[in-house]
């Protein structure tokens, strides 16, 4: 599942990375495309983002974020200690980020939004430069693709999200309960009562997909 993951996101790269020295193609299959993507200066600040990331974030319009935001800037991406890692797609290179927790109260309150639809989502996100013919960056690309989206009831969202944030560890149905603010038996009576499945065979059949 990850090797077909990384080889679409790869042939996603190389068509958009094909299109350099063509910028207004380039924005035109950008603007249309069905991932999320944000697209920055070499400085770090904002000069495009799509339909989708508009439509995933419930932004009413790209000027709100074009030449306002800069990402070396915002705090959140400080706060992650990935700032190095960042820099590195900044200077040619490609780089990606597995299951990164979106931060959708800090966008909900930089933008004005009112309510999300959804609890929490967690992304992979490729970074890559589209370079000029003197292998110059040109051009930063950001592409977002969602990989755990939450909705619904929060005590059983919140324990979805932990069972699948901790699916390394050992089981443990207390600590599960505890993340969805709820006693270990009315937890797992609603858990099952929500999905058809124990916390445990939930966390056993996430774990075997993983």
């Amino acid at each position: 599942m990850g090797n077909k993951m990384e080889g679409k996101q790869n042939n996603i790269i190389e068509s958009l990375q094909s299109l350099s020295g063509k910028e207004e193609l380039l924005a035109r299959v950008i603007e249309f495309f069905p991932y999320p993507i944000q697209v920055y200066a070499p400085d770090g600040t904002s000069v495009l983002v799509n339909h989708a990331l508009l439509s995933e974030y419930h932004i009413s319009s790209q000027d709100m974020v074009v030449g306002k935001y800069n990402i070396f800037k915002d705090p959140y991406i400080a706060a992650l200690g990935q700032l190095h890692v960042l820099k590195r797609a900044f200077q040619g290179e490609t780089v990606f980020f597995p299951d990164v927790k979106v931060p959708l109260e800090d966008i909900a309150e930089r933008y004005g939004i009112q309510d999300y639809d959804v609890e929490a989502v967690y992304q992979d996100i490729t970074v890559f430069p589209i370079l000029d013919d003197t292998k110059r960056v040109i051009y930063v690309v950001a592409l977002l693709i969602n990989r755990r989206v939450y909705r619904g009831i929060d005590e059983i969202e919140k324990a979805k999200e932990y069972l699948e944030s901790h699916w390394l560890d050992k089981f443990d149905v207390n600590k599960t309960a505890a993340a969805a603010c709820l006693s270990k038996a009315y937890f797992t009576k609603l858990f099952k009562k929500h999905t058809g499945v124990t916390p445990h065979e939930y966390y056993i059949n996430y774990k075997i997909s993983n």
